[in-house]
């Protein structure tokens, strides 16, 4: 069975999340997106914990549903060309800041657990650890590799995925708080781990340059802080519909469940150049060695983002390829892409009503960007939009570089190209 999955998101729980970021609203906005399996998020938080206890049952082996009396009450506000079925799989991140080989190591880790009591053994392991009730994403002066022992330890079936490895503060391979190898980060407990998440401001290609991730597969997901944010990044499997179909998909390399990856452009990631945010200073790698990597605002050392930190570590040239290599498609949100054609921001009020327009009239975000007709989508939404999905699947758009936690902006169509396109189809 063919489906798309988002298995990296947070609760109302985590710090810098939306206040509606619950059961109900995933529930709603994965059936706006297209997406049939939503990661839970967050299952250590005691508070969470038990609103999946208390909101969902057990479907296919490993993952959930809401329960009807919640569900029920969600259905009446999706559009009937977006409903389909929604599951849940149980999934966590973890902060991990501790010290190792005399530095101090900041790094973010996603634990998946196939049930309830496998999840719980975890919650209590890691509860008598530390703090686990301030934060959805706790942070704990836990090693990697504990943490990775624990999580093996609480069930075989258990997947532990290093997440947006390359973020700069909080990675296994970041330049600021991580490591310079997997292994390094993982010792001799790295084989087992079977994938590696490329975060929003890589794609696949830049992963592939290096040798030592040629084992792991790569998967991509939003890290949502609200439920509109869902699918920024996604995974399209085509395997049973099930925890196990997945795990087999990640931990199996003769196994090729996990068809692609849908992608940011990595330059709209807010890691992905260098630079600093309160000097607006933003730079290409070549321009911070020009500068010795020292601001020239304020005389500090800028952060040094994902591209640079991907060159450093590198042992291939461009266009190399890893051994589990998959397909991607770079995507832009659509209410971004009716942000671009409308030339107003994303919390308009005109866009947002444009976007449920949009998904009443053709169907989910997911079959507009990637699939539906063009011809379609100028009947339903107008040319330009037409025109901005045009061009988006064909790569076809410019990025000003996201640095220092600025997310890159995107630009589409030029000065007075919109205009120039609403004209012709008037002329027309």
């Amino acid at each position: 069975m063919k489906f798309i999955a988002d298995l990296h998101i947070h609760s109302k729980y985590s710090r810098a999340t939306a206040k509606n970021l619950d059961l109900e609203n995933l529930y709603l906005w994965a059936q706006y997106k297209g997406i049939h399996i939503v990661g839970t998020g967050d299952f250590v938080h005691p508070k969470w914990f038990k609103e999946l206890e208390d909101k969902l049952e057990p479907a296919e082996k490993g993952l959930f549903k809401l329960k009807d009396k919640f569900a029920l009450a969600i259905d009446a506000q999706i559009p009937k060309s977006c409903r389909g079925e929604v599951r849940f799989l149980l999934t966590v991140e973890i902060s991990n800041i501790y010290k190792r080989h005399d530095k101090v190591r900041k790094v973010h880790n996603l634990i998946f657990s196939p049930s309830l009591q496998a999840a719980q053994k975890i919650q209590t392991k890691l509860g008598s650890i530390g703090n686990i009730s301030s934060d959805g994403r706790p942070i704990l002066g836990l090693d990697s590799y504990d943490l990775l022992k624990i999580t093996l330890e609480a069930d075989a079936k258990n997947l532990f995925i290093p997440a947006h490895i390359w973020t700069p503060w909080f990675s296994a391979l970041g330049s600021m708080g991580g490591f310079d190898s997997m292994t390094d980060a993982f010792g001799d407990l790295t084989k087992h781990i079977f994938a590696v998440e490329t975060g929003l401001s890589s794609d696949p290609p830049m992963n592939w340059r290096l040798r030592q991730l040629d084992d792991f597969i790569l998967i991509s997901n939003s890290d949502a802080h609200s439920p509109s944010k869902l699918g920024r990044e996604a995974n399209i499997f085509d395997t049973e519909f099930s925890y196990d179909g997945i795990y087999r998909a990640l931990s199996d390399k003769d196994d090729k469940g996990l068809v692609s990856t849908l992608e940011f452009f990595p330059e709209e990631g807010k890691y992905h150049y260098d630079g600093h945010r309160n000097c607006q200073v933003r730079w290409h790698p070549k321009e911070t060695i020009k500068h010795k990597g020292i601001c020239s605002g304020c005389g500090k050392p800028v952060t040094i983002g994902v591209m640079a930190r991907v060159e450093t570590l590198a042992d291939r040239d461009e266009g190399s390829k890893s051994k589990r290599w998959r397909p991607y498609q770079n995507i832009v949100p659509l209410p971004e892409m009716i942000a671009e054609a409308k030339d107003m921001g994303t919390a308009s009020k005109a866009v947002q009503e444009a976007y449920m327009n949009v998904l009443n009239k053709l169907g989910n975000e997911f079959y507009i960007l990637l699939d539906c007709p063009i011809a379609d989508i100028k009947k339903a939404a107008g040319d330009v939009l037409a025109e901005g999905i045009n061009r988006m699947r064909r790569g076809k758009i410019e990025i000003a570089a996201g640095y220092d936690g600025e997310f890159g902006t995107i630009k589409i169509f030029d000065f007075g190209e919109r205009e120039h396109i609403e004209q012709q189809l008037v002329l027309f």
